[in-house]
């Protein structure tokens, strides 16, 4: 059997999840060229920060409202080849950027992107879920890995290549080559859903339900979501405003903040794939615990830091601790409400990136009457709201007292 089949078996799939973390480091590589290019778009458009933070809300903003839609009707309705169109969707996003003569167009081309970004994240997900062979927590944190290096590409790339040159349309041939890729993952998908649904049939296995109560869902759900804002409203202030912030503190070039961008986006990367795998082994809650609460001692002082070594070693810190949680909450979500790993995906990652919008345009707003440093202030309380993480159930403990045949 090959290593693509062992999903089937119930075996982790390396290659299967392997090659989602590489479709998703292309496509959050695209992403993250937009806000690399905030530099540039802000001087040839003259913008202010608000102007800025429109631009994430935009994207985040069309990236939100597809994503639980396509989650919700894709549980219902499989869509193996929905990858590579999202991908395309992308790449006409990344063309229409490159080409922008104006501030609308600009708009016009994140939310293209963020399009795409919408309809490749819940199927992905159900993926890397189908892939996992039980290890959940893995799987998921190697997928968004591939998309958190991704992320950290871009301030490379722009400092290396579109700083000292001037077009962005040579960056569509990462979509058309992650488009070829996909092809043998979508057959893979296709197969899964074949066999899965001639197993449910032969075995009569009715849907899968909570070991909850659903007032005890519902709640947790709220609280996940709490934990997801403060997360993601701090995450806006560092993936728009960072090297804003740098230039406008430290005075430094282009080039500098560029590379400050790269050590916080790597550090992102370092700490999804930690969260993941000790989220499966220790329990969901202990990395939700230490990683949204954990963080707030770093936060609160990273803005009263007057030299750009130490920020820039706060802010690898603050990467890596914050950035181990989402995978632990998605998991947790999914496990909350089993046989909805779609409509969760969608929920979550169109909650998360629509937060990150709205708070992105409001950030700006508040950038522009106050300084960007007073933004910095303002979040740097947000991991506080960690401490509602004690009203989540400890689904481990739960699970071990399960009778065997309900496991």
């Amino acid at each position: 059997m090959s290593t693509l089949n062992q999903g089937i078996s119930g075996k982790t799939s390396v290659t299967v999840l392997v090659a989602l973390s590489t479709f998703h480091l292309c496509n959050d590589a695209l992403q993250s060229l937009v806000q690399s290019s905030y530099l540039n778009i802000q001087q040839t458009f003259s913008l202010n920060y608000t102007g800025i933070g429109l631009i994430t809300l935009c994207y985040q903003i069309a990236a939100s409202i597809f994503q639980p839609l396509v989650g919700w009707y894709t549980d219902r309705h499989p869509q193996p080849y929905s990858l590579p169109f999202g991908m395309f969707c992308s790449m006409i996003g990344l063309l229409t950027l490159a080409h922008a003569s104006s501030y609308p167009m600009v708009l016009l081309a994140v939310v293209l992107i963020g399009i795409g970004s919408a309809i490749f994240h819940p199927e992905s997900s159900r993926l890397s879920y189908l892939g996992s062979g039980g290890r959940f927590g893995f799987a998921q944190s190697l997928f968004q890995v591939g998309g958190n290096f991704g992320s950290s590409l871009g301030p490379l790339i722009v400092a290396a290549w579109v700083v000292h040159m001037t077009d962005l349309s040579w960056f569509a041939l990462i979509p058309l080559v992650a488009m070829l890729m996909t092809l043998p993952i979508c057959q893979w998908y296709k197969r899964q859903i074949h066999v899965i649904r001639e197993k449910r049939k032969a075995a009569n296995l009715t849907k899968p339900t909570s070991p909850l109560p659903t007032r005890t869902v519902a709640l947790s759900l709220c609280v996940l979501l709490v934990l997801i804002f403060s997360k993601y409203v701090y995450w806006a202030s560092l993936g728009s405003y960072y090297m804003l912030y740098l230039k406008a503190k430290f005075q430094v070039p282009d080039d500098t903040a560029l590379h400050c961008l790269f050590l916080f986006s790597f550090s992102v990367a370092a700490g999804t794939m930690i969260g993941g795998p000790i989220g499966d082994r220790i329990g969901r809650k202990y990395v939700i615990w230490v990683s949204i609460l954990g963080v707030a001692p770093f936060t609160m002082l990273l803005p009263h830091v007057n030299s750009l070594p130490l920020t820039c070693v706060l802010t690898v810190i603050i990467g890596l601790v914050l950035s181990s949680a989402f995978s632990a909450i998605l998991i947790f979500a999914q496990e909350l409400m089993p046989g909805k790993v779609g409509m969760i995906a969608g929920m979550f990652f169109g909650f998360a990136f629509g937060i990150a919008g709205i708070s992105s345009a409001i950030l700006g707003r508040i950038a522009d009457i106050h300084g960007i440093e007073y933004v910095y202030k303002l979040c740097s309380y947000l991991p506080l709201l960690g401490i509602f993480t004690i009203f989540l159930p400890n689904l481990r403990k739960i699970k071990s007292q399960q009778p065997s045949e309900q496991k």
